[in-house]
């Protein structure tokens, strides 16, 4: 996998919580740079946690599994990217605050990052460096959602759904890359 793919992943895996950022930017209001940094820390925090420890899971089962890794790769981005494209067709909207205290904030990292849980364990079946992939992710994701902050603080609500719509795609077609190039090759 190379490493525009894997930027591709940290783009579509960052956007839940890019929306979320948004929100929070939306609360809190005025600009507070020390909030900015712990909100964006807490999910890159978890976006970087969360493939490495689904990388550890899916190693388990690697050898078993490699000749339809390509599927599973292709089946498990295509069910994160289509949850993301339903859930940005939903309508009811989670409250969010604008605390950022270890309290609040855990639940939201550790919700936006289950599907960079997932996508680790398919890291497992293909060519990936883990920690190059891993920082990454995190450092696009640290980046969008300090990013998604000031743009809620100046925009507002807008963007939240087009956020997780844009992502829910961009996982669908990197999991139909995997398919199509183990497919052709050889």
């Amino acid at each position: 996998m190379s490493v525009f793919d894997v930027m591709l992943i940290g783009f579509g895996l960052a956007m839940d919580a890019f929306a979320v950022s948004v929100c929070k930017g939306l609360v809190i209001g005025e600009r507070d740079p020390r909030k900015t940094v712990i909100i964006a820390g807490y999910f890159a925090a978890f976006q970087m946690l969360m493939p490495l420890a689904g990388y550890l899971a899916g190693a388990q089962f690697s050898g078993v599994v490699q000749k339809v890794d390509h599927w599973i790769a292709f089946l498990l981005l295509g069910i994160i990217g289509g949850n993301m494209i339903r859930e940005s067709f939903r309508a009811e909207e989670e409250p969010v605050t604008a605390d950022v205290s270890f309290r609040a904030m855990l639940p939201l990292a550790v919700a936006t990052s289950i599907d960079a849980l997932i996508t680790g364990v398919t890291f497992a079946f293909m060519q990936v460096h883990l920690w190059t992939s891993v920082l990454i992710i995190g450092g696009i994701t640290f980046l969008l959602c300090a990013a998604g902050v000031e743009l809620g603080r100046l925009v507002g609500k807008k963007l939240e759904k087009r956020a997780e719509l844009l992502g829910g795609v961009v996982l669908i077609l990197i999991g139909l890359k995997t398919l199509i190039e183990h497919l052709t090759a050889g």
